[in-house]
């Protein structure tokens, strides 16, 4: 009798404990039903927009975020990488100086720039819940507004790929338990030197000019978080991310082919410095041709010496991080336009000090303080010793003839 009794007993226990759960669950269900998440409409992913051969800012790429909202219907793009045409845009570059700005456009509207220019576009989704969508979402907008949006762009340091990156580790969305993956090549020392040059590899001219401007402070090694800098190395960071071992991006998708990259094509700039080389080498050491070795030497001394000049404007003068400390001012001598034109006394010292410098100039590219691009400096360099070399020999050989006589 006490057995059945117990029996019972424990059917209607179990009975009231599961008519309780389900209520509570119907309750939750209904809960969630009647209180939706504010973020679970959102979408948020990163583009990574491949170059273009147009202007030089194409050279590297673009990043931008979208965003879709599917209660107010809006898909938009959030794009950091607007800059303002304007009568100082130019004189504003130079200095360093030049404002981009956060601007906000229909995806549509963004991407018809990438089919006109027939560039490629890759989106990968941000696996955010939904209190990081709303914050990034907030953040966006707030950084949107008249009075926040606008920033001092720095190619290497803050610019479109650097802004991005920079949201991720916020508290508010992933915090300090956020990794980036591995953006940058394991076991391999890179400089920013070394990755521009690598997107630099048909456009000779502006690869050889950049090299000369840009001073040492791109020839340090960089971090993984330095790298991506560059639009396609933080859609690789950010495709590797973790949060406590979580992955918060799906892997990048093509939603649009561009074009296929442009060839190296022929070298021009190394052709030249190759050809002024062996103009002033063969001018210097041909009695024949002392006419044109006299030319060549002051072409080559003015050159130099007006590059010297320009390192040293965008040095001190300008806002540029990347141009400061340039060593380039060891064999861009700013004195050479005055050897070159007025010839003044005591010009064999000065050729010994130059030749000197020039060699420091190796020095600092062998043990990486500064890099030279030597395929297309080293002409240059080897004529300017010529040149040094045959100033100095010809101010000794002045210089004894006086005493002599």
């Amino acid at each position: 009798m006490f057995r059945n009794i117990r029996t019972l007993f424990l059917i209607l226990v179990l009975f009231i404990a599961s008519r309780a759960t389900a209520q509570n669950g119907a309750h939750s269900a209904s809960d969630s039903t009647l209180q939706p998440h504010a973020g679970d409409h959102l979408r948020i992913s990163l583009l990574t927009c491949g170059p273009g051969d147009e202007e030089v800012w194409e050279v590297f790429g673009h990043t931008a975020v979208r965003v879709i909202d599917s209660e107010s219907h809006t898909d938009e793009v959030f794009n950091y990488g607007t800059f303002e045409f304007g009568p100082n845009f130019e004189v504003q570059f130079m200095k360093g100086k030049l404002n981009y700005c956060l601007s906000v456009m229909s995806f549509t509207e963004f991407m018809q720039e990438y089919i006109q220019a027939k560039r490629s576009v890759e989106e990968q989704e941000l696996l955010l819940d939904w209190k990081q969508k709303e914050h990034v979402c907030d953040f966006l907008e707030w950084n949107a507004e008249a009075e926040n949006k606008y920033y001092k762009y720095d190619f290497f340091f803050d610019n479109c790929a650097t802004r991005i990156r920079d949201i991720f580790p916020r508290p508010q969305v992933f915090g300090k338990d956020f990794r980036f993956g591995q953006a940058l090549p394991a076991g391999k020392r890179i400089t920013f030197r070394d990755i521009i040059n690598v997107y630099f590899y048909h456009d000779y001219w502006t690869r050889l000019g950049v090299n000369i401007l840009l001073g040492s402070r791109i020839d340090k090694p960089m971090t993984n978080a330095d790298i991506m800098f560059l639009p396609d190395y933080l859609r690789d960071g950010v495709k590797g991310s973790t949060v406590n071992g979580r992955r918060i991006s799906t892997d990048p998708a093509m939603i649009l082919a561009g074009a296929p990259p442009a060839p190296g094509g022929v070298n021009y700039a190394l052709i030249l410095t190759c050809s002024l080389a062996v103009l002033t080498i063969a001018g210097l050491t041909v009695k024949r041709l002392r006419i044109l070795g006299k030319i060549m030497s002051t072409l080559l001394l003015l050159v130099t010496g007006l590059l010297g000049c320009l390192i040293l404007v965008m040095w001190f003068a300008t806002d540029h991080q990347g141009c400061r400390d340039n060593l380039n001012i060891f064999w861009c001598l700013p004195t050479n336009i005055i050897i070159a034109l007025f010839k003044p006394k005591g010009r064999n010292r000065y050729a010994l000090v130059a030749m000197f410098l020039i060699g420091i100039s190796f020095l600092l590219h062998i043990f990486r303080v500064q890099g030279l691009l030597l395929p297309e400096f080293a002409p240059l360099l080897l004529a300017l010793l010529f040149i040094y070399g045959t100033i100095y020999k010809s101010s000794t050989n002045i210089t004894t003839t006086t005493v002599n006589a």
